[in-house]
């Protein structure tokens, strides 16, 4: 037992340091910036009319991109859980691509398609004037993207809420000569409510935090948000400036504290209804509307998924900006460009696969010991940790990075050289950030698993290690699996993070990315958003073979 408490001890402080030191030490600096309380910060900072309108511009686009995130991917949850529609693992994958894609790679996507150039509509009349300013850039451009990237984070809210209602109490409505419509609106949509408000909420909260499209479609607007009001300060000034955006990031931060709180007050009402292996809910069976239902839902993600990369690849693969586009003079310069003989890019992505590899490694074996005492043993230092442990998930990456910044500025104790400016600052934030995500997976699969096993070799005598290494581990490798793809999978194309704690020489995917694209390199910006995409896509369709293998495995998707 000496040896288990030693292990609990170890993973309590290493859980702590990773998650919790940074952010108090952001906490620090806003309420006690030298030491002592001083208001005189915060009333400056945010008492400023640019910070004022920055904060609205956030709250606006945030609310009104929650919104039609809580119309597309409600209605898409109730289209694939309470309909015969066809084909819906490849419907959902399809739906989910927005959120599993890179928002700048998004951003850049819809920016080719409906540019002064764009390869699809250009030839068809449809594209803007040269010279005229760009239909996407501003709130309205923000909005749109916003709704399209978390409308997939609502669908998977709302359906874990529909597949968690007891179909008793549909059937006596139904009995009680309810008809589809009436048992929905009485009956389901009232035992669904909690999930979708918390889909809204984390929907708002993520686009609070998002950088990518504000980035890509706000700056060249001079439309401010908090998120870009935050990196144009501090990448200009530097560190000096640290104090006044560490207060900029307080709105940001209790945003995101406001939805995670949200999510744990009433986020697993439905989860704890759920009879697992039960028939799903079917209200509607469409008859004669199936096919023009089904047309239309492909037809939808069509001009949502399809038609932006079909803009996105045809710029990567043109010869210059505003050449036509023909069979004659496809090239796949860029792609050379990119991959051959820009030092940056090739840098860009080893930098990237291997800080996104050990992260991803490094949280897999962190996270079965983690859920092993949490989910089995249930130590209650542990449970209270985790909360602590979704704060940086939810926090905006941009507010994570000011943390990770002044936690890491100075030289370390003892060591005597700092962290920032290197890899490893980029490494222990992506460890900070996705945590949660490699803990779900293998949560989902030890809440199956049954603890008899590991009672009867506890009672003869096995060690902790010998318990994780030949009953727990087989049980959760597939699991463990599914999250550390996750985590490599997020972590290689964000960019968020990496945009203030980057330096020379550790430029990442979407570091790159964004400098291509701001300085006018459009056919190269496009080349890096394909292999980004591609990338992804690859990964995802590895995650959703290893769910049909292993079907306690839940994949987004085909949850």
């Amino acid at each position: 037992m000496n040896g288990e408490r030693l292990a609990l001890a170890v993973l309590f402080c290493a859980v702590a340091a990773i998650s919790l030191l940074p952010v108090l030490r952001l906490l620090q600096e806003i309420v006690l910036p030298a030491g002592r309380f001083d208001p005189a910060l915060l009333t400056r900072v945010l008492g400023s009319p640019a910070v004022w309108r920055a904060t609205w511009n956030t709250v606006v686009t945030g609310l009104g991109g929650a919104a039609l995130a809580v119309l597309a991917g409600g209605a898409a949850a109730c289209l694939v859980t309470l309909t015969d529609v066809r084909g819906k693992s490849l419907l959902a994958f399809g739906f989910m691509l927005p959120l599993m894609i890179s928002p700048q790679v998004m951003a850049l996507a819809w920016l080719d398609l409906f540019g002064p150039n764009s390869a699809i509509l250009k030839p068809l009349g449809l594209a803007p004037a040269i010279g005229t300013r760009h239909p996407l850039y501003g709130p309205g451009g923000i909005l749109l993207l916003f709704g399209i990237e978390q409308a997939p984070l609502v669908y998977l809210a709302v359906r874990a809420g529909l597949r968690a209602v007891p179909a008793e109490l549909v059937e006596a409505a139904r009995v009680a000569g309810s008809g589809p419509w009436r048992a929905f609106i009485g009956t389901v949509l009232p035992l669904t409510m909690p999930q979708l408000a918390v889909g809204g909420a984390l929907a708002f909260v993520a686009n609070c935090g998002n950088f990518g499209i504000p980035a890509f479609l706000g700056i060249p607007a001079g439309y401010p948000m908090l998120v870009t009001q935050i990196y144009q300060r501090l990448n200009g000034f530097g560190p000096s400036v640290l104090g006044e955006v560490a207060a900029l990031a307080l709105p940001l931060a209790t945003i995101a504290l406001f939805g995670l709180l949200l999510q744990s007050l009433i986020g697993g009402s439905g989860e704890r209804r759920m009879t697992p292996g039960r028939q799903e809910l079917r209200l509607w069976r469409l008859g004669r509307w199936r096919l023009p239902v089904e047309i239309l839902w492909w037809m939808l993600l069509f001009v949502v998924v399809a038609l932006p990369f079909a803009a996105l690849l045809a710029s990567a693969l043109s010869p210059a900006i505003g050449v036509a586009l023909s069979l004659g003079n496809l090239t796949v310069a860029n792609f050379t460009f990119v991959m051959l003989e820009h030092a940056a890019t090739r840098r860009a992505f080893t930098n990237s696969f291997t800080i996104s590899g050990i992260a991803a490694i490094i949280l897999a074996t962190v996270a079965i010991p983690l859920a092993y005492f949490t989910i089995l043993r249930k130590v209650s230092a542990l449970r209270a940790l985790r909360f602590g442990v979704e704060f940086p998930y939810a926090l905006p990456g941009i507010v994570l990075a000011v943390a990770m910044i002044l936690s890491f500025l100075r030289p370390l104790p003892l060591l005597g050289f700092s962290l920032y400016g290197t890899a490893w600052i980029i490494l222990l934030a992506y460890l900070a950030r996705f945590l949660p995500l490699a803990l779900g997976p293998v949560d989902a699969a030890l809440r199956q698993f049954d603890p008899k096993q590991e009672e009867a070799a506890q009672v003869i005598g096995a060690g902790l290690t010998r318990r994780l290494f030949t009953i727990i581990l087989p049980a959760v490798a597939p699991a463990t699996a599914v999250g550390a793809i996750l985590v490599f999978l997020l972590a290689c194309n964000e960019l968020t993070v990496s945009a203030l704690l980057w330096s020379s020489g550790i430029e990442t995917i979407g570091v790159v990315l964004f400098g291509l694209e701001q300085g006018g390199d459009a056919g190269s910006a496009a080349a890096v958003a394909i292999l980004s995409m591609t990338l992804t896509i690859a990964l995802m369709l590895v995650l959703d073979r290893m769910a049909r293998r292993f079907p306690t495995v839940i994949v987004p998707w085909r949850a």
